[in-house]
């Protein structure tokens, strides 16, 4: 599994021009699924996320977690972050799952960031998508369950 993980406030996520997601300050997920996840991808991943120390500090340093500071996480599924542009100009996504795998794992991955005691919002599977953040830093990491990155 892969996540773009970016620190934000005044975050949203709409189809059809319906709010379907949204927190105030934390997390901005963005999640894919790949080919040959499975639950203990998730489950790492997850881990990762919900400690991962971003957060400043009373120091002003970033070690806090989104469990720390009482902030919630916007999760929106996004094949694309297997997209492979090595080649041409056109985008591969061979490496991403199926829809239905992939649908089962993003579900799984929420009930997972749930289960931490963190609030968690999210987005529509396979929908068409319109993100709204600020991003807080800016802060951006890029996180790989086989650790390519």
């Amino acid at each position: 599994m892969r996540a773009v993980v970016q620190r934000v406030r005044d975050c949203s996520v709409s189809v059809d021009g319906q709010v379907k997601g949204r927190i105030e300050t934390g997390l901005l997920v963005y999640l894919g699924v790949g080919r040959n996840d499975s639950q203990k991808d998730a489950a790492s991943l997850c881990d990762k996320i919900v400690n991962l120390r971003i957060f400043t500090d009373p120091q002003g340093k970033m070690n806090l977690s989104v469990r720390d500071t009482g902030g919630g996480m916007l999760v929106v599924s996004q094949f694309t972050l297997y997209g492979d542009a090595r080649e041409g100009r056109r985008p591969s996504y061979t490496e991403a799952a199926d829809p239905g795998s992939a649908r089962i794992l993003y579900d799984h991955a929420l009930a997972l960031l749930a289960g931490s005691g963190v609030p968690v919002a999210s987005g529509e599977f396979q929908a068409l998508m319109e993100v709204t953040y600020t991003n807080i830093g800016p802060v951006t990491i890029l996180l790989d369950s086989e650790k390519k990155f």
